[in-house]
């Protein structure tokens, strides 16, 4: 089996933001910084972002300055808006609040642009800019659905600009929850799996297959798991290939390739439609044989390409 390397950067990766993690408990900075004309601030309302230029399909982040963002951030986090501080792209800081139940139209008047879910314009956001609105988007996910304490059920306050919520009865502390999952193509050499799921957004769909890593499980365990359930494939070699995070809601989609052991195909119909092995020529003419290839700002896409340019 040859080693597939990753070709290039997978989509919502290579922020440009140094998160300076050091200065979240300085709340003498994070105050001035919330205070500073030249911070930058990224609405985040009912999960979608802040664009421009998308009904054309030019989609651009629209950063709101401080005396159109500052308002929302109450600098002790006491405020009704969700806010974090995302760190330092330039010299400037960068903070996400989110505008919770409110209607968008309380944005300063002349705040240009419209809320666009990332996922409606794959591909076609400048790269920094898609990786720190998905940086954003998830960590305000986790923000507006994090208030109470899972230990004793009292409502939590928010505390390190943002990046922990602590319960003033139990001391307890709680953090962004990232969501580790595999996604493997596997493959023969000759032929790659894939299948057809109910919950794939596109009716005829065929995509690598994936699923979450369990308590006490390796990853390269939850790969060989995943796919003997799904497809009653058994899969050798385990390769790495990269990782992407998938703030839609919260996980780290983490790629890689399997080594096909076996070939017949017993689907669990609680988890695919259908699976099915497809050469290169078949995944190459996939639209003039009636089914579609993952989205691409997907790691599926990537595996799927890659693994394709490799034959």
């Amino acid at each position: 089996m040859i080693l597939i390397l990753a070709r290039r950067p997978n989509p919502y990766t290579g922020s440009p933001l140094d998160r300076a993690a050091h200065r979240r408990e300085d709340a003498e900075w994070v105050a001035a910084a919330l205070a500073d004309p030249g911070s930058l601030f990224l609405p985040v309302w009912q999960a979608k972002s802040l664009l421009r230029g998308a009904e054309s399909g030019r989609p651009e982040a629209v950063f709101l300055p401080a005396s159109a963002g500052a308002p929302f951030c109450a600098p002790d986090g006491a405020g009704p808006f969700p806010w974090a501080f995302l760190g330092l792209m330039g010299g400037r800081a960068v903070f996400a609040f989110d505008l919770a139940t409110e209607d968008p139209g309380i944005l300063p008047g002349g705040t240009d642009g419209e809320f666009v879910d990332l996922r409606a314009v794959p591909g076609l956001l400048p790269p920094a800019e898609a990786a720190v609105l998905a940086h954003a988007r998830g960590l305000m996910y986790w923000r507006t659905r994090t208030k109470f304490c899972g230990v004793c059920g009292t409502a939590v306050l928010p505390a390190s600009a943002g990046h922990m919520m602590r319960c003033p009865k139990c001391d307890a502390q709680h953090f962004p929850r990232t969501d580790p999952a595999v996604i493997m193509l596997v493959h023969d050499g000759r032929r790659a799996l894939l299948g057809h799921s109910p919950r794939f957004p596109r009716a005829k769909m065929y995509s690598t297959l994936a699923g979450f890593v369990e308590p006490g499980e390796s990853l390269e365990e939850a790969v060989a798991r995943e796919v003997l359930e799904e497809t009653g494939v058994r899969v050798g070699r385990v390769d790495y290939h990269s990782s992407q995070p998938w703030p839609f809601p919260g996980q780290i989609m983490l790629g890689f390739y399997a080594e096909a052991l076996s070939e017949e195909i017993t689907i669990d119909p609680e988890e695919l439609r259908d699976a099915r092995w497809f050469t290169r020529d078949e995944i190459a003419a996939h639209e003039s044989l009636g089914f579609n290839l993952p989205r691409l700002d997907s790691i599926a896409r990537r595996l799927i390409e890659d693994w394709m340019a490799n034959g």
